[in-house]
């Protein structure tokens, strides 16, 4: 809606008056429903062009759409008179239109020729077309007439005439030949606007007898032709005689060749033309010149320059267009035609003129009663256009005067309109090159405000953008918009807000705390009306962790993130493009929430890949480039120059280096002669480089190949170069690895490493050994050696030194001189033993041993040193010898000493020596004894707690595994440990060596202690043992609390207790009473231990325990026969709340003791897991194992019919219920009772001993069914539960048979 107001500026009281009174021009809304209540002068929506050309072969459709309120009725004027439509059969206006057809079939079409206008009026006022010139096209015959052949010299220039008839519009011209093919055109042939055919010069091949105007009329579709006109082009300086005098020179087509000439103008003629275009219209300028060689053309604007956007060169540049013309396209163009010879120009003035162009047409006004409207038509055109007012159709000076009404040229003014003055006002504007008309209608409505825009509608937005919320309204007057923010906050216009005419709010910067309800209230002197919109601010869209470049070897992965932030509210989209296309159709490219991923990367997969993550709203985007790399193409092209007999220069051309720049280029070379197949690197060069000078061998055939290096790796071998032989000379190297070394007393071998056939430099390589005696005035001896790589000689002296060197020759020369070494022939055994043995002991475990060496003469080889073998015999304490494993230290070199260390004290020891040579040992020197004195002893084997109570520990140990010495004793020494694990004061016990136990009294009750233990010898004290033990916490004075018919009450925590226990004096069973006595705790290292006074026999007792506070299920323990259990494995740092109960088969009541508390100490753990002593996992696994063949022997003879109470009772009663022995789990099948669901015969007891119903509470009822299991003597419970009451029921006593398997296997768990 264009909100837009038109205040009049004038001058005086003339303006204050309009000021006081004018308004906006209200345009009326799209919207059907607001349309169809209001009353609309006529608007004119469709009507055919002013200039109608029509095909008689059709009907003429004259089109006059327009709307209204109410609908407009329509009539129709011809050349100025009123045109009776109903009166002609031929013609037909459409029902609700104003729409004519015309039907012109049988009938002369030139009949309905002539200017037509169109009306449309209803109650409000009367619209008008356009004038309607409507014309027949035409289709004219070409003219009779004859064209004369046209003959003309080579190299003039030529017109051929087309001049087609006139039609209407005009034809569309084609030079063709007789097969209708278009004759070729060129910068020398070119067809002029007009149709004419130019030549710049022609040559003989234009000669031909069909050249042909062809005229195509476009409305008609037709095509007509021109007679064909012949043209022949002579060649004067081939023509002979003969045919010349075939020819008159008058016959020759006007001029005749000189040869080359300057350039002149065909079209147009003369040096200047002018030429007038309209504005709007193309600008068309044409310049075709004639010459030889034929002139190219140009184009230039005398001062300016060609307009670019809207210039184009046609026809090989003959011809400039210029589109869309305008006043500044005035002024002169000069075209050039030149050549070799020169130029000539012609200049054209263009003049622009101009038919009427609208600058502001009028508009609709909806005026209220008593406002005053301004319509206005603004024009322009070259040369001025002039301007008339209609109102209603009729010339406004023809209308009825109105005194509200002024007409000021362009501009009519209405001053306090009244309801009922509605009109249609027409401006017409003209000027000699054609008019414009417009019709705009002045409405007087009287409307209460109405909001367009839909109500409640959200408007989203992106934060730091602007948001618009409309208000669209309609009303007359025009409303008065405002709006608030919340329902309460006012909206003024300003920064951040902008309230535009036609009710929009603009929020410049939207931010989050923009967000909300907005109101908007339309008001006018009629009414008032409001309505909602809201505004939802997002958090922008932003690509926290771009792609980044990589550089990926072809075949493996390249991975990109795109890991984006966006507002939660808004759903996103991630798109991948690549170089800004979508990505391949291909499976190697997976997409995942925030990342891409290529696999398999390929060449073809490098270039930029982009990240966009769209929402509704917004998005944002971010590339990076993906460079495929791999290792080089291999070079290419090996050549092979400046060749000589040590080298060679090879040049190469280096591959492509796949986007990783070479480093380096590897030389290789192949010895066709010696190692075919064998390729070995020669040498390096720079990755710039791209030639090598290399050094060559003798008598080798080479091959070379280069390989390029980058940093993914080496290429590709290139392909091999061509050989090349060089040329056989003498050995430049003798052999390697001179040794010389005997194997037996009596030789030497001389050996060597031989040369290679590269190394060979020729045919017949040999080798030349010289060897003496060192130190001897004697020549060199030789020998001759080929195809081996050692010589022997024999009779030598044993381990003599000798100087040795080994020449390589061949049939070329010898080697360079060989270096000299030396070399020993064999050894032998030595002959002597070492003497003077003595032993020095320096303290219990290291001793010292002195020898003579033996002399080097008898060594008879190098000396490797002396080998000392000792071994102790017995201790000094024992009687019978325990000889241990011999030991041996050897000591390198020419040494007279050793030290012996690691012995044993108070010990026997033996010791010889022999000396050693590479041959072996000699003979040994005499033995010698000695003796270690005594030591320290070890630790003894152990040390425990065998006894606790209050204020006492016993303990027991073992003596030292080794006493080093004579055992003189025992020092104990023992210290407190408190609760922060602290240590108190040491206190210290000597013992004798025959005492391994001891009470300690006088000790602090709940008390922990550690304990330290050594054995002593004279030497004083050895390593200690040591142990930690807890005395027994006194618990006398902690009694829990019991109220009837309830468990004990809360009782104290203890601190950090180490042992509890509850007691009291000590009462006999008594005949009646309760059942339990006081009930004990003490907490030890393995477990909380229970102990209680129990008064009867009853046959099922339990110990429950269950967690403090929590509402786990009790756990239950069975304990029949004994008056104390030991509970294990509970949590250190937990409490514990338990109790014993009884139940009797004899009596419902289950008897109970009161409930007492049991905390674990959470002290550092200082004992052994029990659970991972390799001890008790053996015992474990043997009593595993002893169960497992218990099961497979009663298995076997209940296979074999054995009489278990089972297989009895199988036998007696054939129960069908019977069950197999189940092969899960081993047990054997029960007899099911069907009267009750008790439980099972001879099943299977778990292993701590309880027997779990099938739902489990804390309810002592739980126990009000007696088992029949019977007690031994000692009270140990031997029987099974049945779910019986009674022993002598008719079932019988179980317990007097044999017992069952099941009941031995669960006497060992």
């Amino acid at each position: 809606m264009d909100g837009s107001r038109k205040w009049l500026l004038g001058l005086g009281a003339v303006v204050l008056v309009f000021l006081s009174h004018m308004t906006s021009a209200l345009e009326v809304p799209l919207d059907p429903k607001v349309l169809e209540g209001l009353p609309q002068p006529p608007t004119i929506t469709q009507q055919s062009p002013k200039d109608y050309i029509f095909d008689p072969r059709e009907n003429i459709v004259l089109h006059c759409e327009a709307k209204g309120k109410p609908q407009p009725s329509f009539s129709w004027t011809r050349n100025g008179t009123h045109f009776d439509v109903e009166k002609d059969s031929k013609v037909l206006m459409k029902p609700g239109s104003g729409t004519l057809v015309i039907d012109i079939s049988g009938e002369k079409a030139e009949v309905y020729e002539g200017t037509y206008q169109c009306t449309a009026h209803n109650d409000h006022g009367t619209a008008i077309s356009n004038n309607i010139v409507i014309r027949q096209s035409r289709s004219p015959l070409w003219s009779k007439e004859r064209n004369e052949a046209v003959v003309v010299q080579k190299g003039v220039p030529l017109v051929l005439q087309c001049q087609p008839p006139a039609g209407l519009p005009p034809p569309v011209i084609i030079w063709m030949d007789n097969n209708f093919q278009r004759l070729p055109l060129d910068k020398r042939v070119s067809q002029a606007l007009n149709g004419d055919l130019y030549f710049s010069n022609v040559l003989p091949d234009d000669t031909r007898n069909d050249y042909i105007c062809y005229a195509r009329f476009h409305y008609t579709q037709t095509i007509q032709q021109k007679q064909p006109i012949s043209v022949t082009v002579l060649d004067m300086e081939t023509m002979n005689e003969t045919v010349a005098a075939l020819y008159n020179i008058t016959d020759f087509y006007r001029g005749s060749p000189d040869g080359e000439r300057h350039p002149g103008f065909m079209l147009p003629l003369g040096a200047t033309s002018t030429k007038m275009v309209l504005r709007g219209e193309t600008l068309e300028l044409e310049c075709i010149a004639e010459g030889l060689p034929t002139p190219d053309i140009s184009w230039q604007k005398e001062g300016g320059e060609l307009p670019s956007g809207r210039m184009s060169l046609q026809n090989f540049k003959k011809t400039l267009r210029i589109s869309d013309v305008n006043e500044a396209d005035t002024g002169s163009y000069r075209c050039t035609a030149a050549n070799k010879l020169g130029s000539v120009y012609h200049d054209i003035k263009v003049t622009v003129k101009a038919a009427p162009f609208w600058v502001s047409a009028p508009r609709n006004l909806i005026l209220a009663p008593n406002e005053t409207g301004i319509l206005t038509c603004r024009v322009n055109g070259t040369p001025k256009p002039t301007i008339r007012w209609f109102v209603n159709g009729v010339p406004i000076e023809n209308a009825p005067e109105d005194h509200s009404r002024k007409v000021d040229e362009d501009t009519v003014i209405i001053s306090s309109v009244q309801s009922g003055s509605s009109a249609v006002y027409q401006c017409n504007a003209s000027n000699e090159f054609g008019y414009l008309m417009a019709n705009a209608f002045v409405n007087v409505l009287a409307e209460p405000p109405r909001v367009l825009t839909p109500p409640n509608r959200v408007y989203q937005v992106i934060s730091n953008n602007p948001a618009l919320l409309h208000c669209a309204s309609f009303g007359s007057p025009i409303p008065v918009i405002t709006w608030f923010k919340d329902s309460q906050i006012s909206i003024r216009n300003g920064d951040p807000f902008v309230i535009y005419e036609n009710g929009t709010l603009e929020i410049n910067v939207a931010q989050p705390l923009n967000s909300g309800k907005y109101t908007c209230i339309a008001t006018n002197n009629l009414g008032i009306k409001e309505n909602h919109v809201f505004l939802e601010v997002k958090e922008p869209t932003r690509i926290l962790r771009q792609p980044e470049y990589k550089v990926v070897q072809r075949g493996m992965s390249a991975l990109f993130e795109c890991k984006v932030k966006h507002d939660p509210s808004l759903i996103p989209t991630m798109t991948w493009l690549k170089d800004k296309g979508e990505l391949p159709d291909d499976e190697r490219f997976v997409v995942d929430t925030d990342s891409l991923t290529i696999k398999d990367v390929r060449g073809e997969d490098e270039g930029a890949y982009t990240c966009i993550m769209n929402t509704t709203l917004d998005q944002d985007s971010a590339s990076a480039m993906l460079t495929v790399v791999e290792k080089p193409d291999p070079p290419t092209d090996l050549e092979l120059t400046d060749q000589t007999e040590r080298s060679v220069q090879l040049t190469w051309t280096p591959g492509d280096e796949n986007n990783s720049p070479i480093k380096n280029f590897l030389i290789q070379y192949e010895d066709l002669l010696h190692q075919p197949g064998v390729w070995v690197n020669l040498t390096e060069a720079d990755g710039t480089s791209t030639t090598a000078r290399l050094q060559l061998s003798p008598h080798v055939y080479y091959s070379f190949r280069v390989l390029a290096q980058n940093d993914v790796g080496y290429s590709n071998p290139s392909a091999p170069s061509h050989e090349y032989r060089t040329s056989p000379a003498a050995p430049d190297e003798n052999p390697s690895n001179v040794h010389g070394a005997g194997t037996q007393p009596d030789n030497i071998v001389i050996s060597w490493t031989p040369l290679t056939g590269f190394q060979s430099n020729g045919q017949g390589l040999q080798y030349k050994v010289y060897w003496k005696q060192k130190d001897v005035d004697e020549d060199w001896s030789s020998q001759n050696v080929a195809n081996a790589s050692q010589f022997v000689l024999s009779g030598t002296q044993t381990y003599v030194p000798y100087e040795i060197k080994v020449q390589a020759f061949n049939h070329y020369g010898n080697g360079p001189d060989p270096g000299v070494v030396v070399g020993y022939s064999g050894e032998d055994f030595p002959l002597s033993a070492p003497e003077s043995v003595n032993i020095m002991v320096h303290n219990s475990t290291v001793a010292e041993v002195h020898w003579e060496p033996v002399s080097l003469s008898s060594v008879r080889g190098k000396l490797q040193g002396y080998t000392v073998y000792y071994r102790r015999e017995r201790g000094l304490h024992e009687t019978a010898e325990e000889a241990e494993q011999q030991q041996a230290l050897t000591f390198s070199g020419n040494r007279s000493e050793g030290r012996l260390p690691g012995l044993q004290p108070y010990s026997l020891y033996n010791v010889f020596i022999k000396v050693l040579n590479n041959k072996g040992e000699g003979p040994s020197s005499l033995s010698k004894t000695f003796e270690t004195p005594e030591g320290v002893p070890g630790p003894p084997t152990f040390l425990n707690v065998v006894d606790y109570s209050l204020d006492s520990l016993t303990l027991a140990w073992g003596p030292p595994a080794n006493n080093n010495g004579r055992l003189v004793g025992y020092t104990l020494s023992y210290q407190p440990v408190n609760s922060t694990s602290g240590l108190g004061p040491i206190k210290e016990m000597s013992f004798l060596a025959n005492e391994t136990s001891a009470v300690l009294g006088s000790l602090n009750s709940s008390m922990l202690y550690k304990f330290y233990l050594t054995a002593r010898t004279i030497k004083g004290p050895g390593p200690s043992i040591s142990e930690e033990a807890s005395t027994i916490l006194d618990t006398a004075r902690i009694q829990p609390t019991v109220g009837p018919g309830k468990g004990p009450t809360e009782p104290p925590l203890t601190t950090s207790p180490t042992t509890q226990s509850l007691h009291s004096p000590f009462h006999k069973a008594l005949p009646i009473g309760p059942l339990f006595g006081t009930i004990n705790a003490s907490v030890s290292e393995d477990g909380a231990l229970i102990s209680w006074e129990q008064f009867g026999h009853h046959k099922n007792v339990f110990v429950e325990y269950i967690v403090e506070n929590s509402k786990e299920e009790w756990k239950k323990e069975l304990v029949n026969g004994t008056h104390s259990h030991t509970i294990k494995g509970l949590k250190p740092g937990m409490s514990y709340r338990v109790r014993v109960v009884a139940k009797d088969p004899a009596e419902p009541t289950v008897h109970s003791t009161n409930e007492v508390v049991v905390t674990v100490p959470a002290v550092p753990n200082r004992q052994v897991d029990i659970a991972t002593q390799g001890w008790f996992i053996g015992l474990m696994c043997a009593i595993a194992l002893l169960i497992l063949v218990l099961l497979i022997v009663c298995f076997i003879k209940r296979n074999k019919g054995g009489k278990y109470p089972v297989k009895e009772k199988e036998d007696a009663h054939q129960d069908p219920e019977i069950q197999p022995m189940k092969e899960d789990d081993g047990t054997f099948g029960e007899y099911s009772d069907t009267e009750d669901h008790k439980p099972l015969k001879g099943s299977r007891t778990p292993s701590n001993g309880t027997v779990r119903r099938d739902e489990s509470d804390d309810s002592l009822v739980d126990y009000g069914e007696g088992g029949d299991g019977q007690f031994n003597e000692d009270g140990s419970f031997i029987g099974q539960y049945s779910g019986k009451k009674e022993k002598d029921t008719h079932e019988g006593n179980e317990s007097s048979e044999a017992p069952s398997p099941v009941n031995a296997m669960n006497s060992f768990v």
